[in-house]
């Protein structure tokens, strides 16, 4: 493959050049994240001023419909693999546009419950197709560079949201989150139109009609990529630890200020925007192998997460206990940097093409979990001692890193390295399951007639 239409990724060998809409699948997705830095935040304060019902009325509709939105999740990949990526994106941006132009007139508790579900619905399924849709539109190295822009500028997004949101409450005070709940609507909408502009690569989109593809039975029969979902799921543990199991960590065991927390926050974040294409621009250049790499990243948070248990025992004065801290912070943001954007292609790449939304819903399922289970762990375990929670995350992101390096033989060899290889695949390096499924058809690997099991 030499020659390819104007805009999409060129050639096998770097798969790095510019493809179809992506500057507008990246501004999209910058705009986007504005309209979610605009009410996380603050979301349980927005949501009791815009509808007008009591908090605990809130909480408990927020709890309910964000479990919900899990269980919705499978039911999004099979959309995904079903109708493409790219359809079913537009379809949440619409859903979630309408959601918060809607979520000023529901005052009443079964209006707000039926708002905040389909909006839920939405936003829990939205990580899975998005990464669906670098699958559809990237090819090699480009999904890796993807994954990098992509959460740089969610960073950035979520953090101008936020400043965007304290003005206009500066500005006009409670009623300010009736105008925030409208700008968050006209903030998808404007993301969906942009989103529509990218156009999948040949091959990645929807499997053709008339040949379902194989359903979540192939996936769980699919043991290398259920180990890479479950080793995963020990990295997303220290993911969630940031923003849950820091704040206490300070202010219940090192005894400091809040004002650490928040000095924490905007360190990680102005990182995660300002060097973290930069970051995974070197990584990608190096060679390393995606294994390798988000192995890396798993390292460097265990390194972090031990030297909290350092400074928890040594507990040195506020001005030394604020420069450790923020040194670990840094750390642990060049795991953060160092091992997403490659755990994320590495997720995508070993998907076979035709149920990748199948199999990204499985693998996104590891983040919930960790983020659904982290409070109650976190908090259990710091009851006994502080520094025994950053043990276990510790114990959890080495164990990570050994599973990655490996699945290496196991995982296909164009997921493991960023450029596509060339040269024929041994059996072994294939998942059982995705060579059975490839078989009849092995000129073509990952296409939907190769894909035998009847869909789910």
């Amino acid at each position: 493959m030499t020659a390819k239409a104007k805009g999409t990724a060129t050639g096998t060998g770097t798969g790095t050049s510019r493809v179809a809409g992506e500057f507008s699948l990246l501004t999209g997705a910058g705009i986007g994240a504005i309209g979610i830095g605009m009410y996380v935040p603050f979301s349980l304060v927005f949501f009791h001023h815009v509808t007008g019902l009591s908090f605990a009325l809130v909480g408990m509709v927020l709890t309910v419909t964000g479990l919900t939105g899990l269980a919705f999740m499978p039911l999004a990949g099979s959309a995904v693999d079903r109708y493409g990526a790219r359809r079913v994106n537009l379809v949440l941006y619409a859903v979630r546009a309408a959601g918060f132009a809607l979520y000023p007139l529901a005052g009443s508790l079964p209006a707000f419950a039926a708002v905040a579900l389909v909006t839920a619905l939405a936003d829990r399924s939205f990580p899975v197709v998005q990464q669906s849709l670098i699958g559809e539109v990237a090819r090699g190295a480009a999904r890796d560079r993807l994954q990098a822009s992509l959460r740089a500028l969610q960073n950035a997004g979520m953090g101008a949201g936020a400043l965007l949101v304290s003005g206009v409450l500066a500005l006009w005070g409670p009623d300010g989150f009736t105008f925030t709940a409208y700008g968050n609507a006209v903030a998808f909408a404007l993301a969906g139109l942009l989103v529509s502009r990218v156009r999948p690569v040949a091959g990645g989109g929807a499997s053709p009609a008339g040949r379902p593809p194989a359903g979540y039975r192939m996936v769980l029969r699919d043991r290398p990529f259920l180990a890479l979902t479950g080793a995963n799921f020990l990295t997303a543990l220290g993911y969630a630890a940031l923003s849950v199991l820091f704040p206490l960590y300070i202010t219940t065991w090192l005894h400091g200020p809040d004002s650490l927390t928040g000095a924490a926050f905007t360190v990680n974040t102005a990182l995660c925007a300002g060097i973290g294409v930069l970051v995974a621009g070197r990584v990608r250049r190096s060679g390393a192998r995606r294994t390798r790499s988000a192995a890396l990243g798993s390292l460097l948070f265990a390194a972090a997460f031990v030297a909290l248990i350092v400074l928890g025992t040594l507990r040195p004065g506020r001005s030394a206990t604020l420069v450790a801290l923020l040194a670990v912070v840094v750390v642990y943001t060049l795991g953060e940097l160092v091992h997403s954007p490659s755990g994320g292609a590495l997720s995508v790449s070993a998907a076979p093409e035709a149920v990748r939304g199948r199999y990204l819903a499985t693998y996104q399922l590891s983040y919930s979990l960790a983020t659904a289970l982290a409070p109650s762990l976190f908090t259990g375990l710091l009851a006994l001692d502080g520094r025994l929670p950053w043990a276990v995350l510790a114990v959890a992101a080495l164990g990570a890193a050994l599973a990655l390096i490996r699945l290496e033989r196991h995982l296909p060899a164009d997921a493991v390295h960023a450029r596509p290889v060339g040269v024929v695949v041994a059996a072994s390096t294939v998942p059982a399951a995705a060579a059975a499924a490839a078989a009849p058809a092995a000129a073509a690997p990952g296409s939907a007639a190769a894909l035998a099991p009847a869909a789910v």
